[in-house]
């Protein structure tokens, strides 16, 4: 591991991200899908940086990297850190990586000053938080948890072959996968640093936060059905314009979602039909993406968005159809976990600042078996899934001082 003065821990994490990238499916830029050769070249090179770090390391069933840290004689429990290593198609370096690197690199300083914790740790490199290859998501942490449905290793890529018969060519026993899970007793909890993904930490001017819940999400697909009709024959007290209607309805999305600190609403595609530049648009359909911190806060805003949306279609006198297509309930972390975390920020000079998460992580799966929290660390421009990620060498250093300071400190409930 290389280091540059001034931010020896930081630029020493900054080199093995950028080793870390070079693993991918296709060359010239960043795609490592779950269960691919680069992911099991990537997972290779991350068994050894734990090695390197004084950790046992294995593969587990389900596809995913652990090294375990042994802690003090008096250990009884586990603290369980990390992320994921598989990516989007065409990523960035960080999202994901950062976490697992991260967690290796604080394991590596206690080690290397001899340091054992009254708790053990182990750190996880998880696979298929993303679901790019496979039509299913968190795999790697829901077979930790124990949550994982064994029926998605049935679902097929796009080539056919299933997560079972991946499983098989990267080495795993799919047989055992349940054996993968974590007893509850056993564990302190799971605590995961991550890029923001989001500018909030660049606008305050700081380094980390301290999430305090990773956001529920539910998305709906809309149908607005209207009449076609000419353009220039049908007179506009008489139209019933989908499109009209339709674009009414995504400024409602945007009405509600500012209504609510913490509520965010998105339509992310929209389409119409029958498309053409001179006939009325008789039917436009269009996806809503609703979240927020809590279900309850998001929960009523979809009651009072499908009010408003309702509303709109009577007015304009088209039909409406509303479909949830997908549902994820919030994950809360724990304080149990984040006030000492705080207290790490605190004492490093930082002023303390909690934020939600509104992008989905592999804690939505893993706090069904333990306490969760997240530190997340400033990108620049919040940019994420995407090649222009970055972070500064000066804030890797800082959040690898924190996590330092919060597991040193942090002591298991006798």
């Amino acid at each position: 591991m290389t280091a540059s003065t001034g931010h020896p821990l930081g630029q020493a994490l900054m080199d093995r991200l950028d080793a870390l990238a070079s693993f991918t499916d296709e060359p010239g830029r960043l795609t490592r899908l779950y269960l691919s050769p680069a992911h099991k070249a990537a997972a290779a090179q991350v068994m050894d940086w734990m090695a390197v770090a004084g950790m046992a390391a294995t593969i587990d069933a389900a596809g995913n990297v652990v090294g375990r840290y042994e802690g003090s004689g008096e250990a009884r429990q586990t603290l369980l850190l990390g992320s994921h290593i598989d990516t989007v198609r065409n990523a960035g370096k960080y999202d994901g990586n950062l976490g697992v690197l991260a967690a290796i690199a604080c394991v590596q300083a206690l080690g290397d000053a001899g340091t054992r914790l009254p708790y053990a740790i182990e750190v996880f490199a998880f696979g298929n938080e993303e679901g790019v290859r496979f039509p299913t998501t968190l795999t790697g942490s829901r077979a930790v948890s124990g949550t994982l449905d064994l029926s998605t290793l049935e679902v097929r890529d796009a080539d056919g072959a299933s997560v079972r018969e991946a499983l098989v060519a990267f080495g795993c026993d799919p047989a055992a996968v349940p054996a993968a899970a974590r007893r509850p007793d056993d564990l302190l909890g799971y605590v995961e640093l991550h890029i923001e993904q989001g500018p909030v930490l660049e606008a305050e001017g700081l380094p980390i936060g301290i999430v305090t819940a990773i956001n529920g999400a539910c998305r709906y697909r809309v149908d607005v059905i209207g009449e076609a009709g000419h353009a220039g024959t049908v007179p506009m007290n008489l139209r019933r314009d989908a499109l009209a209607a339709a674009a009414e309805m995504v400024l409602a999305v945007e009405r509600v979602g500012r209504s609510e600190d913490g509520l965010v609403a998105t339509v992310g595609s929209f389409e119409i039909a029958p498309g053409g530049s001179n006939v009325i648009p008789g039917g436009a359909q269009f996806t809503i993406d609703l979240r927020a911190p809590n279900d309850a806060l998001r929960d009523h805003a979809a009651t009072v968005l499908q009010g408003e949306l309702a509303a709109i279609a009577e007015r304009r006198r088209v039909e409406l159809t509303v479909e949830r297509f997908y549902e994820a309930a919030a994950a809360t972390c724990s304080d149990d976990l984040v006030e000492p975390l705080e207290a790490a920020v605190r004492r490093s000079g930082i002023r303390p600042l909690r934020l939600p998460s509104g992008a989905g992580h592999d804690g939505l799966a893993v706090l069904s078996l333990c306490p969760i929290a997240m530190l997340f660390l400033r990108c620049k421009g919040g940019v994420s899934h995407n090649p222009a990620e970055a972070i500064a060498v000066e804030d890797a250093d800082i959040a690898l001082r924190v996590m330092l300071d919060f597991l040193r400190e942090l002591a298991p409930a006798t």
